[in-house]
């Protein structure tokens, strides 16, 4: 069997709000394989967005490994997380995270500003970004210009501009209507699919989570059902 992309190893997050610890995750254990597309299911406070935030070396665990790509990204130093973040992770918000004074082209150019590459090479990206998610032609309209399933568009490109390993989505269809949330599963599927990106996503929506290739559910920090690639602490 290969080696998973992504894997967790008696993860377990802890910290401090007053008086009392409050545990989000707890001795959790989960493989991810290169190309798959996850969604991660369970009700508010079940320890989803921090799963997601420590795949993606936004946070770190308070005891485990979080091994990605190779990398046990809980022993790396800020700056070399920073830097580990910025090859190996595109992040897609609900609420989009558009810097509005930006055109969407300079939103998307964003994270390519902490690579070493020349303005034609971050143009030739950016605008292959965008075509990807088919909105080149608004590239040099504001987000206030745009719909709000645009702006997600926007989104996913600034997250794919830098060919991540790994692309990581809390709620993507959350803020969106029917027909743009179908639109940006698809999408996701699209690059899952023929861009072979691995996808982690966060939802509460079971239509959303069934546009994935598989799903888990989390309850109070542990996964409580799970295919059998999912491996669960006992």
């Amino acid at each position: 069997m290969k080696q998973p992309l992504i894997e967790l190893r008696e993860v377990t997050k802890s910290y401090r709000k007053g008086d009392t610890t409050v545990t989000p995750l707890a001795n959790l254990n989960l493989d991810v394989q290169q190309g798959d597309f996850l969604a991660l299911m369970g009700p508010s406070g079940s320890g989803k967005t921090t799963l997601l935030n420590l795949v993606a070396g936004v946070d770190q665990p308070t005891s485990g490994s979080v091994i990605v790509a190779g990398s046990d990204i809980g022993l790396l130093s800020r700056s070399k997380l920073a830097k580990w973040r910025a090859h190996h992770v595109g992040y897609i918000f609900q609420m989009y995270h558009l810097v509005p004074v930006l055109t969407a082209y300079e939103n998307v150019e964003l994270p390519l500003l902490l690579h070493s590459m020349s303005r034609a090479q971050r143009r030739e990206r950016v605008n292959l970004a965008l075509e990807a998610v088919g909105l080149l032609d608004r590239h040099d309209h504001y987000p206030r210009q745009l719909s709000g399933g645009q702006e997600q568009r926007v989104a996913i490109a600034r997250a794919i501009v830098a060919d991540p390993v790994i692309l990581v989505a809390d709620e993507p269809t959350g803020d969106l209507d029917a027909a743009s949330a179908e639109a940006t599963l698809a999408l996701l599927n699209r690059l899952n699919s023929e861009m072979q990106k691995t996808i982690l996503m966060v939802t509460h929506d079971p239509k959303a989570a069934a546009a994935a290739r598989r799903s888990i559910h989390l309850e109070k920090g542990a996964i409580v059902d799970a295919p059998e690639q999912v491996l669960v602490a006992s």
